[in-house]
């Protein structure tokens, strides 16, 4: 199994899944063309995938789904809260995904997680594959006991720091949105990210990606001040920007051998 993404941020997500038996879209945040460039860079066709699984309703993460669904014939998957959340457009192909019950992909076995966010059904993601496991983790406000349970032991993962609390506070944006951002069922800061990176197991990670780093209330220099301290057990550390997202990366069945700092 192997990942790479499109692009991280509040501008546009997505994230491209690869494995023997296909090839899946986590979210699609920009226009089909923009898509269809991105992918490109990766090597890849939207005619490569599979289906499109989407995480929630906001625009960021569903902006191009229904189009390139329609445009290249592939399942949708998403909650029923997501899909009821708001007009898509006809999307041929939906497959609601019911109380996060897990499901199989040709092969690719997901496993739905309900997560605290503000959106309607929200759902994160962990799929397995040949023995490992990738861990997708972004847009929820806090990492309840039930998050931190499903995410414990990931073989790679993607996790958000998204903001630092100074830099949110003393911001541009107008105070419901710092408080929408900074508040439970947000987004999650450098520190709530270190404090879930201190509480499972990091020796298993052959590759962590800390994504969806605000270009505003954020900068690179305090994400990597905040968690490096905490990765000397993290083969790879990589940080995912919005208009290059990040390139493939291989999840394999091999344990990863540690860099220290």
């Amino acid at each position: 199994m192997r990942f790479a993404s499109l692009g991280s941020g509040s501008k546009g997500n997505s994230t491209l899944i690869e494995w023997s038996g296909g090839a899946l879209l986590l979210d699609c945040g920009f226009s089909v063309k923009e898509t269809e460039a991105r992918l490109q860079r990766l090597g890849r066709s939207a005619k490569d995938l599979t289906a499109v699984i989407v995480t929630h309703e906001h625009t960021d993460h569903i902006k191009g789904v229904a189009a390139l669904a329609r445009r290249f014939k592939m399942p949708v998957y998403m909650t029923p809260g997501t899909f009821y959340s708001r007009d898509h457009g006809l999307i041929p192909e939906l497959r609601l995904i019911e109380n996060y019950q897990r499901f199989s992909l040709h092969g690719l076995e997901v496993e739905p997680v309900a997560v605290p966010h503000d959106a309607r059904e929200p759902a994160q993601f962990v799929f397995r594959y040949s023995g490992v496991s990738l861990g997708v983790l972004t847009d929820l406000g806090n990492i309840s006991p039930h998050v931190e349970k499903c995410y414990c032991d990931c073989d790679a993962l993607i996790l958000e720091a998204n903001h630092d609390p100074l830099m949110l506070a003393g911001g541009p944006y107008p105070p419901s949105l710092k408080q929408r951002v900074g508040g439970l069922w947000g987004h999650l800061s450098n520190q709530q990210a270190a404090g879930f990176l201190q509480r499972v197991n990091t020796s298993r990670l052959q590759h962590l990606v800390v994504a969806h780093i605000s270009q505003k209330n954020n900068s690179l220099a305090l994400v990597r001040q905040t968690l490096e301290p905490l990765l000397a057990s993290v083969a790879n550390t990589v940080y995912a920007c919005q208009d290059e997202g990040f390139e493939w990366l291989e999840v394999s069945g091999v344990p990863p051998v540690s860099v220290s700092a």
